[in-house]
């Protein structure tokens, strides 16, 4: 993998690392389980593409034009293994093979909870998320969500308001900002955080890239609150993908007549952690203060270490740690080591990840 943390467009030292990412991103933003697949087995963006068939989205642009719209957007491209690609995002099963963001890159690793909910929410429902987006963010907590109308963006701008960060996660290209009626808040999310999409130049909204998008806004966060949703909601997608990522759901008790909390409700009866407080809510995560930052991975044994500094890229086989380590007849005592101090698990796809 190559060492360039993130590629800036309007760098001309990016060059021709950028051109490759963005290549990818155009070619295979649709297939991010084998793309990443792909990568695992060979981290250059070339013969992945040459490997796998091309997936474009139906709008996406030529190059030399994605190139320019990517640098008029002030968008930098972050690939899956990068030092600084999302660790949490990354051990999804399906993580986005490169990244686009504008403004803080260092926010998509930072201790976060993703609010999400209605478009057409209540007043009830953009109280609440006003309220709980905003005590969460004056602790410290990264605020992520999609910059929809209603309970989205009611979240993003009580963080704001808190003097804190928020994450917007699109469904769209880089360039573009949808709704556009939030372009003023989409601005300002760049300004004080970031605004994210695994989408190339280019690429329009469409109603198969917001259930990819809730998986991403999922998976940056420690934990997903549900505000208000209805019976069939998108924001229930986020929060099946938040559960199989192994992140704690909460969700906000509504009336049992209103339509808009029925989904809700339905999380509680399935066992979603009521949201009463945001206290609550740092509690129950043992957050009772500002959240640190992610402990630093240490262990005693040198295999141990090396075991780590590989994992804390992206999730990985016996076989690929077994090629990672310089001593492999170490590799079964390293992973005993690390498994019974409760600093790895195996996923159900045999792969092993750090535990958060």
């Amino acid at each position: 993998m190559t060492e360039t943390l993130v590629f800036d467009a309007r760098d001309p030292q990016a060059e021709p690392g950028l051109s490759h990412w963005l290549a990818l991103q155009r070619a295979l933003a649709l297939s991010p389980a084998a793309a990443v697949e792909a990568l695992r087995v060979r981290p250059d963006p070339r013969a992945v593409l040459a490997a796998l068939p091309d997936r474009s989205p139906p709008d996406a642009l030529p190059l030399p034009e994605a190139l320019r719209r990517l640098a008029h957007a002030n968008a930098r491209l972050v690939p899956w293994g990068s030092p600084r690609y999302p660790w949490r995002l990354a051990r999804i099963a399906d993580p986005a093979p490169v990244l686009a963001v504008r403004g803080d890159v260092a926010l998509l690793s930072a201790p976060a909870i993703a609010v999400v909910g209605s478009r057409a929410a209540t007043a009830y429902g953009r109280s609440v998320a006003r309220t709980l987006a905003g005590e969460l963010a004056q602790a410290g907590l990264v605020i992520v969500s999609g910059l929809a109308h209603g309970i989205d963006a009611e979240a993003h701008r009580a963080a704001l308001d808190a003097g804190g960060r928020t994450v917007a996660v699109q469904a769209c290209g880089p360039d573009l900002v949808y709704p556009a009626a939030h372009r003023g808040l989409a601005a300002q999310i760049a300004r004080q955080g970031a605004v994210v999409t695994e989408l190339p130049p280019g690429a329009r909204p469409r109603r198969g890239y917001f259930p990819l998008r809730n998986r991403i806004i999922a998976g940056l966060a420690l934990a997903l609150l549900v505000v208000e949703a209805r019976e069939r909601s998108g924001s229930l997608i986020t929060a099946r993908h938040a559960a199989d990522q192994g992140a704690d759901v909460f969700a906000v008790p509504g009336p049992i007549t209103a339509p808009t909390s029925a989904g809700t409700n339905r999380l509680l009866r399935q066992g979603a952690w009521p949201a009463l407080s945001a206290r609550d809510m740092l509690e129950l995560l043992a957050l009772p203060g500002r959240p640190a930052a992610p402990p630093a991975l240490t262990t005693s044994s040198e295999a141990g270490r090396a075991l780590l500094a590989v994992l804390e890229r992206a999730p990985a086989t016996r076989d690929e740690l077994l090629r990672a380590l310089d001593a492999p007849e170490r590799l079964a005592s390293a992973l005993l080591e690390l498994e019974l101090a409760g600093r790895i698990a195996r996923d159900r796809d045999g792969r092993f990840r750090i535990l958060a």
